[in-house]
């Protein structure tokens, strides 16, 4: 995986952009920066225009003009809000995948040849300077005649002297300019040489993507779905950032969405010339319209989300999606900067793209699709998201079936210990993947941690489970139990679940007992395993026997 972090000085924005290669982490990087160079210009055309009308306004009537003007503007930006939803619904979402290919040029101009001196013309005797001066003494006595000619002669002699160091230091200097111009047409040609090579490098990488895409390869559907979200058109205080996943197995999209807090909506209401006063007084909204109205921005955003993502898949990869809606603000009490996710819902494509959103009220179809927000979202109370995923983490590693396998003659208390943790990722997986959720299985290790991960999106049941998967051949132990209820706290996790081939004691169904723990022994993994349609057997005796005798053998081979 690699990394970068960009920063925009001017809107004071930072990120780090992460990608699988170097040419897709670089592509994020430039659209970003792209986006916020973009912004930034918006921002400074902003602020040269009201300076100007400032300026301008000198007058009586050029103050009206300026707050009528103003008062537009305001009115425009309350109602985009309004229209945050609607406003997007006759759009196509779908993004032009060649548009992603860089076909700019080279833009350095290559060097040009410096204009080549004049050459001096060569000192004769037929310059006006060089030329005997004939009067009357140089022409009747012929020894002034040749005195004033070797005079002149002299004075010739001595510019050509000059002349001809003076055509060595300019051929000098040609051959130094000349060798300077090849060294500076030859570095320029490696620059646009290097350009070349990673713009063809880029779009390799950018035409391998995209066939991966519309091969529908599951690690480009989270790439495809962000470069939706960031191509939809929101106000320039809007954050409109997210973290995306995608889960294979449910075709489900999980989309982390940074919404904006309060503060970043427009509050401007009008702006009034005041006659008496020659004078612009600004008009603001009142509080009670501010949060009625975040509260309806942030369930169109939701909405809107779903509705672009889902309506741009171009490959048709999303059965459904989940929308976690995350704000970053300041909690007054404290002072201290927040991050709380406020409001989650998932909803399935066929369900979703059936409703006639140009007629809905944000809030109440939010709420029909049972969405999970608190009453009112200005209050910023957390709640839990239907399903947020960490495919970061490093424990996680690739499963293998084994149930298809097993038969009547499977001794599960015998089997591999490996396969067993497996199975058992196997068997959840069917219990939950028909609500949307997900099973991740760990790294091997032995050592009584976290065998898998179950992420359910269940609102009610749901959230993060840890797995713990104990092929015994005896009853399992209170400590084991204490085990696995301090991981379920260390995991962060709502739920733990501990499966054996054996039983368990009493006093383990004692400590279970008002915990978020879930004890399942041989026989009611027996019954789970034919639910879904697998047949095996729990022999603890037979198992007991052969590992006595692998144990044997063991000692024996080190003997």
């Amino acid at each position: 995986m690699w990394q970068t972090e960009i920063r925009h000085l001017g809107l004071h924005k930072h990120r780090v952009v992460k990608g699988e290669t170097r040419e897709i982490m670089q592509l994020r990087a430039q659209m970003q920066l792209q986006s916020w160079d973009q912004q930034w210009e918006r921002v400074q055309a902003t602020q040269r225009r009201r300076q100007a009308q400032l300026k301008a306004a000198y007058n009586k009537e050029t103050k009206k003009h300026l707050a009528a003007e103003r008062t537009g503007e305001a009115q425009k930006a309350l109602d985009e809000l309004e229209g945050l939803l609607v406003g997007v619904l006759e759009e196509d979402h779908t993004v032009d995948l060649s548009l992603l290919v860089d076909k700019s040029e080279y833009t350095v101009p290559k060097p040009t040849r410096p204009e080549e001196e004049p050459i001096p013309r060569e000192p004769d005797f037929n310059d006006p300077e060089f030329r005997v001066q004939l009067n009357f003494l140089t022409r009747i006595i012929p020894s002034v005649r040749d005195k004033e000619k070797a005079r002149v002669g002299a004075i010739l002699g001595e510019a050509k002297k000059k002349w001809s160091a003076e055509m060595a230091a300019r051929w000098q200097r040609e051959q130094q300019t000349t060798a300077r111009f090849k060294r500076d047409v030859a570095e320029w040609e490696a620059r646009r040489s290097q350009w070349l090579e990673d713009r063809a490098r880029r779009n390799a990488a950018v035409n391998a993507w995209t066939e991966a895409y519309l091969a529908c390869t599951p690690e480009t559907i989270p790439d495809y779905c962000k470069l939706v979200l960031s191509s939809s058109n929101y106000p320039d205080s809007f954050p409109a950032d997210a973290s995306i996943d995608y889960i294979a197995e449910t075709r489900t999209v999980v989309v982390d969405y940074c919404l904006p807090d309060i503060s970043a909506l427009p509050t401007l209401k009008e702006v009034k010339f005041v006659a008496s006063r020659e004078a612009i007084q600004e008009v603001y909204v009142s509080d009670a319209w501010l949060n009625r109205t975040y509260d309806s921005v942030l369930y169109q955003i939701a909405l809107r989300s779903l509705y672009e993502v889902l309506q741009a898949d171009a490959v048709d990869a999303i059965d459904s999606i989940v929308f976690n809606g995350w704000v970053n603000a300041i909690d007054k009490a404290t002072g201290k900067e927040v991050n709380g996710c406020i409001l989650s819902i998932q909803a399935s494509k066929g369900e979703f793209m059936d409703i006639n959103l140009a007629n809905v009220d944000p809030k109440s179809c939010f709420k029909k699709l049972k969405g999970v927000s608190a009453a009112k979202l200005t209050a910023l109370q957390p709640v839990r998201p239907i399903l947020q995923l960490n495919k970061d983490d490093k424990r996680f590693v690739a499963a293998y079936g084994v149930a298809d396998a097993l038969n009547d003659s499977s001794n599960l208390a015998a089997m591999d210990w490996e396969d067993f943790e497996h199975l058992i990722r196997e068997l959840f997986e069917k219990e939950f993947s028909s609500d949307g959720g997900e099973v991740k299985i760990t790294q091997a290790s032995r050592d009584g941690g976290v065998d898998a991960i179950v992420f359910d999106p269940d609102p009610i049941r749901g959230g993060k489970i840890v797995i713990q998967a104990k092929r015994y051949t005896n009853t399992v132990s209170v400590s084991a139990v204490r085990d696995l209820f301090g991981t379920v706290h260390n995991e962060g996790a709502n739920k733990g679940i501990l499966v054996t081939t054996a039983d368990y004691g009493p006093d383990a169904y004692e400590f279970a007992k008002g915990k978020p723990l879930t004890l399942i022994s041989g026989s009611e993994l027996l019954y789970m395993l034919a639910k879904h349609g697998h047949k095996a057997r729990i022999d603890l005796k037979e198992a007991r026997m052969l590992a006595a005798e692998n144990e044997k053998a063991s000692h024996r081979g080190d003997n």
